[in-house]
């Protein structure tokens, strides 16, 4: 039994679970020395919010990030997460953009890109995977786990064998909302490996208090790689504590290797940024470390509970929230099962809310709702709710090919609507992403570079210099 390789998220799921994504790269880069002496398998740093944040609230520009901390790490494979067509943003693009996307991330320093989609509609993750193999990056592919009536053990191995014939390096069972159990993971990745021949990655979330236990048990069924978070911002939303594995492993066939005292100081390290983190109210420790067993009932990620919160608040409804979770379910099973993650958790539960709120189950529905209903999104799991879908969008013509399909390119046209703020090759992919946000940081880089050095502005056209 070779020993368990471990990806640590610190840099970036972690911090996402539990602190809104706001850790600054001025937090990572001291400790980068260290991370890069651990022999982690990769360490998970770039993609999923963190390109958002960056631009919308920490006025950092995502590709430098990404540059710093790869000349910061030279031994380590740093890892990324992708939506697959939605890229990181929440919107499928044309092929052009995806293609350079992958194709820039890697140039900046990117090793691994794990790329999923909310559906497990692999037609949407296609472009993704091949783009990640010709510009020659590590292609992983993860199926999004759920429980439904459609998502059995069968399910995901039969979907694991057409991951492996789409050319995947890795499979991930991307659990990101704790509910694969300890005896199921077990049994599900026993077969996994009995029906492919590729490595298998386990990310999960210690939501419901019992992802340390499901490590373990994907452990002792040859699981290849497992995500956890150094202790600091481990356990509860977000993934289990590096150093209690490494603990739990030493002396046994699985033993890490790692060395637990490199482990402490960076531990020591990363507590004061979590305090910084609490301090300024992204983090509270109360809510992310509580067990919150409910996650298997009601199968709410914990960022997907936060927006149910939100939305209720707002509307002054709190004393509606156990309605809104025990409706959930319901119209998960009214949209044919899709996995609760990024786009598909938001437009349940919005349409949850909508659903108690309004009185009448789809009185009011969201563009969203149509959009997924419509087969926007891709391929449902499973048959949707026939009156439902007649309710919600009448006669709308259905989509049974892939949504890319219908998108012509778009990215001369991005480039030519962001010329005058433009420095890097970059640039124009911050602006596809997030049109809006990304206009508001190049202006605020432009006056930070004037106050730098007036002498670089242009007079004559009002520009700064690429």
């Amino acid at each position: 039994m070779a020993k368990v390789k471990i990806t640590d998220t610190i840099l970036r799921d972690a911090h996402q679970s539990q602190a809104a994504t706001r850790m600054r790269l001025d937090e990572m880069l001291p400790a980068c020395e260290k991370l890069d002496k651990v022999g982690y398998f990769s360490l998970e740093c770039w993609g999923g919010a963190t390109f958002d944040s960056c631009l919308r609230f920490l006025n950092e520009d995502p590709w430098d990030r990404l540059r710093q901390l790869r000349k910061a790490l030279p031994n380590t494979k740093l890892q990324m997460l992708l939506r697959g067509q939605n890229i990181l943003g929440y919107k499928h693009y044309a092929d052009d953009v995806v293609d350079y996307f992958v194709k820039k991330s890697i140039d900046n320093g990117i090793d691994i890109i794990r790329t999923f989609d909310a559906l497990n509609d692999l037609r949407n993750m296609e472009k993704a995977v091949k783009a990640t193999k010709a510009y020659n990056g590590i292609a992983e592919v993860a199926m999004s786990y759920t429980t439904s009536p459609v998502h059995t053990e069968e399910y995901f191995v039969k979907l694991a064998q057409e991951v492996e014939s789409m050319g995947a390096d890795l499979i991930c069972i991307k659990d990101m909302a704790g509910l694969l159990l300890p005896y199921a993971a077990y049994s599900l990745i026993k077969k996994m490996k009995a029906h492919t021949k590729l490595p298998i990655v386990l990310h999960t979330h210690n939501t419901a208090g019992t992802g340390s236990m499901t490590i373990l048990k994907a452990i002792e069924a040859g699981v290849d790689v497992v995500d956890t978070a150094l202790s600091p911002l481990g356990g509860g939303t977000s993934q289990p504590a590096t150093e209690s594995l490494v603990a739990v492993l030493k002396g046994t066939e699985y033993d890490t290797g790692f060395d637990e005292n490199l482990l402490a100081q960076l531990a020591e390290h990363f507590r004061g940024v979590a305090e910084r983190l609490t301090k300024d109210g992204w983090r509270d420790p109360d809510k992310v470390l509580s067990v919150n067993a409910k996650a298997l009932q009601y199968q709410v990620p914990g960022g997907m509970l936060s927006n149910l919160i939100g939305q209720l608040k707002q509307a002054n409804a709190m004393d509606k929230y156990y309605a809104v979770l025990e409706e959930v379910p319901r119209v998960r099973k009214d949209f044919g099962y899709p996995p609760l993650v990024t786009p598909t958790s938001q437009i349940v539960g919005t349409q949850a809310v909508m659903n108690v709120l309004g009185g009448e189950r789809y009185k009011m529905v969201t563009k969203e709702s149509k959009g997924l209903l419509k087969g926007e999104y891709g391929r449902l799991p499973a048959p949707v709710n026939e009156e439902v879908r007649k309710k919600c969008i009448g006669d709308e013509k259905i989509i049974t090919h892939r949504p890319a399909d219908d998108i012509p390119p778009e990215l001369e046209g991005y480039r030519k609507e962001i010329q005058q703020y433009s420095q890097q090759d970059e640039d124009v992919l911050s602006y596809a992403l997030f049109p809006q946000v990304a206009t508001k940081y190049f202006q605020w880089r432009q006056a930070q570079q004037l106050k730098a050095d007036p002498a670089a502005y242009d007079k004559k056209d009002g520009t700064m210099p690429v």
